[in-house]
């Protein structure tokens, strides 16, 4: 695997020009941070289209939800603290109680904010929008999946919550790839115990695995894109295949994928499984590679996940 050549906020913006081309229901309602999110190509091709609000995340949304009353799609962006907590009530109540079809871009999720530090540093985002009656959760690992999910979103007539990494990511996919909406993707096949990540931690996953067979050890890879509407037949089946569990996420264990899995997994096929990500902690400053070790997130903590969970089997 080997870095992007292009950074995932960028085709995000290419991608939702194309769609605005073709679909002028397509407006765009910022907080603040369009040089953040490279989004100002859009305001430049549909002026009319593009609305920042400023720094008012609540009030974003409640007009997002205007608009959408009036039959456009809007897509709004701030980072993952401020898209989530900070206007939880107006996405709540003003977009989804409402049934609106308002899409929400919450950028640099988990330990991707680094030096912007703890209080932009939202490990509960997922856990809050979880809760939330007909929202979809949905997590790119790279710029090609983001890309191919752009026209479901679109299509899709409800609220979605999208976790973007901003920058380059380890390119996962390529031109063969296809998307599957709402559905979890086998990235590699295994008999001995299953890895269901999301995110970034789907690279540190498939390092795990690559580093396992080398010791013997068989490892399914899934990548959950999707947490919310969760692929339960997928998980269950992995479950079955395998008869160990371990999950990875760049979120809180608590309310998160790893809960999500359990949950389902709990009333239908209950195995020895494992959750890694972070383990109920605030964030802080600090660059990637070190908050993944220190919140125990790298693929060394998922081979000892691995090994727990399949020496708890029979």
């Amino acid at each position: 695997m080997a870095l992007e050549q292009r950074e995932v906020r960028e085709v995000y913006t290419e991608a939702l020009i194309e769609m605005a081309e073709k679909d002028e229901r397509i407006v765009l309602v910022e907080a603040d941070l369009m040089k953040a999110a490279k989004s100002l190509p859009f305001k430049e091709k549909f002026p009319e289209r593009t609305i920042d609000v400023g720094i008012a995340e609540a009030n974003m949304m409640g007009v997002a939800s205007g608009l959408s009353a009036f039959g456009k799609i809007p897509f709004t962006h701030t980072f993952t603290p401020f898209a989530t907590r900070r206007c939880l009530d107006q996405i709540t109540i003003s977009v989804a109680y409402a049934g609106l079809n308002v899409k929400m871009m919450g950028s640099d999720p988990g330990v991707a904010a680094e030096l912007n530090g703890g209080t932009h540093m939202s490990f509960e985002d997922v856990g809050i929008m979880r809760s939330i009656p007909n929202m979809v959760i949905f997590e790119p690992v790279d710029s090609v999946q983001l890309k191919q999910a752009m026209p479901h979103i679109i299509n899709h007539y409800g609220p979605v919550y999208i976790r973007m990494f901003r920058k380059k990511t380890e390119q996962i996919f390529d031109e063969k790839y296809t998307f599957n909406w709402c559905k979890a993707e086998q990235l590699k096949e295994g008999s001995d115990v299953v890895i269901m990540a999301t995110g970034l931690m789907v690279k540190e996953s498939l390092d795990a695995a690559n580093q396992l067979k080398e010791e013997g050890i068989s490892v399914k890879v899934l990548n959950i894109h999707t947490v919310k509407p969760l692929d339960k037949e997928a998980v269950i089946q992995a479950a079955k295949d395998t008869g160990a569990v371990v999950t990875a996420e760049n979120h809180n264990i608590i309310n998160g994928l790893g809960s999500a899995v359990a949950e389902v997994l709990t009333e239908n096929y209950p195995v020895p499984m494992k959750r890694i990500g972070v383990k109920d902690h605030f964030g802080e400053v600090g660059k990637m590679d070190f908050l993944m070790n220190k919140y125990e997130m790298k693929a060394k903590h998922i081979i000892e996940a691995v090994k727990e969970v399949i020496g708890k089997k029979g």
